[in-house]
């Protein structure tokens, strides 16, 4: 075997979720290293979350495709190994990873598996882009490196080969951000050289070329303000990874959901007592104010199903959920994130509470999986813990409602005819109007209210 034929380039896997790449965050390995079977050798972010990377193979690193802060796209190489110096053999690891890929084994990335799901899981197909003559496009790499056996590209019949999208010829342009970044700028990609593996062209290509004179396509008209001047005393921060990903999500909730606000400031007296006395009965299994609305929400959504669903828009239908997987909104370094608890309706009170306690750290450490992420029907978000008493929060797409809980503060309060000083919060209901109206909404919300002012009416419906 040659030297050639041993060398692995291991690809960088299907991500799931329709991602389509991810940034390369930090390199765990240098060329020169060795590396073991399932041994991580660099940290990624996707648009869901940042994961650590193993390699399928065994051997030492002879090339790392990719700088830090760099994007590569799914199906692209991203770390080439070759067998120990003086193994004659099939490199290390090299059948294993073969027998784990028959199997669908999901040692490649963790969280993510190796992309031979069922039949019922989409997956982004890899192009095996063929350009044109160097003659016709000279600006463009006359050649594509072939894929390693094991990972071999196929084209699909459905668009022509090396189709960048717009229509002006073959361009090796495998990223649909970096299509969208050319169009937007009126950027022809057939114009433009590209640096990544086999001349495919990458988003600092096309970068690149705004700064020079360069042939351009009819702009598509911006539906944004034209961008404004950067001075050099500007702070420019890139619009990536999970920052991109809320801001995407935010725009599309807010551009395809018609949402309504209502809200009620509620007595909370109650809830705070009802949690001293339960913590102070088992003060080892204590209880957080969050767990007790959480139960509350659930309660309302066991009488009000109505929010515990989203809209199919392809097919014209509204899907309500039989289980209640509660989103819980957590601010992280990296931004706002939603992570979800899946079956919420099954777990006790203590339950939820414990759930909830972990899996906000987790988030907040950046450990959880893409599959926790994804798949809320109802968020209950607490904007309370940053001091203020309301909001009108924008729903998490594609859930059809939410309900935020603003700080509980002693506020004047009649009670019985006579002025008190009680516990009083704002609580608040963003719905989608297209599953449901006001009276639905407003039972919702006012049940939650009548809970919070008087836990006791939790019990006739457990």
């Amino acid at each position: 075997m040659t030297t050639v034929d041993r060398t692995q380039v291991f690809l960088l896997p299907d991500l799931g979720e329709g991602l389509a790449e991810a940034e390369i965050v930090e390199w765990r390995v240098a060329v020169g290293d060795t590396v073991t079977v399932d041994q991580t050798v660099v940290e990624v972010e996707t648009a869901k979350a940042v994961v650590d990377v193993p390699c399928p193979y065994a051997g030492r690193v002879v090339a790392l495709h990719g700088a830090a802060g760099e994007m590569r796209p799914v199906g692209q190489p991203l770390i080439t190994i070759a067998p120990p110096d003086g193994d004659g053999g099939e490199p290390a690891g090299h059948a294993t990873y073969r027998e784990e890929e028959r199997a669908g084994s999901g040692n490649v990335l963790i969280g993510y598996g190796t992309g031979h799901g069922g039949p019922g899981r989409r997956r982004r197909p890899r192009l095996a882009i063929a350009p044109e003559p160097p003659a016709a496009h000279p600006a463009v790499a006359p050649a594509v490196a072939p894929e390693p056996p094991t990972a071999q590209a196929v084209a699909p019949a459905s668009a022509p080969v090396g189709a960048a999208g717009t229509g002006t010829g073959s361009a090796l342009v495998i990223s649909p951000i970096v299509r969208r970044l050319a169009r937007e700028h009126g950027i022809d990609p057939a114009t433009v050289r590209g640096t990544g593996p086999g001349g495919v062209v990458r988003r600092a290509d096309v970068e690149a070329a705004l700064a020079t004179p360069a042939p351009r396509l009819a702009p598509v008209p911006a539906r944004s303000e034209p961008a404004r001047s950067v001075s050099d005393d500007d702070l420019v921060i890139p619009l990536t990874g999970i920052r991109k990903a809320i801001a995407d999500k935010l725009s599309r909730s807010r551009r395809e959901i018609p949402e309504v606000t209502i809200w009620v400031d509620t007595d909370a007296t109650a809830l705070v007592q009802t949690r001293r006395a339960i913590n102070a009965a088992t003060p080892d299994q204590p209880v957080s104010i969050l767990a007790l609305l959480a139960r509350i929400c659930l309660s309302g959504l066991r009488r009000f199903p109505q929010l515990n669903a989203h809209v199919d828009t392809a097919g014209q239908r509204i899907v309500q959920s039989r289980g209640v997987h509660l989103g819980i909104a957590a601010q992280t370094d990296r931004g706002l994130v939603v992570p979800v608890l899946r079956d919420a309706q099954l777990l006790t009170t203590r339950e939820l509470s414990v759930a909830l306690a972990e899996t906000t750290a987790a988030a907040r450490a950046g450990a959880l999986p893409p599959a926790r992420l994804t798949g809320g029907t109802f968020t209950l978000n607490n904007y309370g813990v940053f001091g203020v008493d309301g909001s009108t929060p924008i729903i998490n797409h594609p859930e059809a409602a939410l309900l935020g809980v603003g700080r509980i503060v002693d506020k004047p309060w009649v009670v019985d005819g006579q002025l008190a000083v009680r516990k009083v919060t704002q609580l608040s209901l963003t719905f989608d109007h297209r599953v449901c109206d006001g009276a639905v909404a407003g039972g919702f919300l006012r049940h939650v209210a009548d809970c919070v002012e008087q836990p006791a009416l939790l019990v006739a419906n457990v």
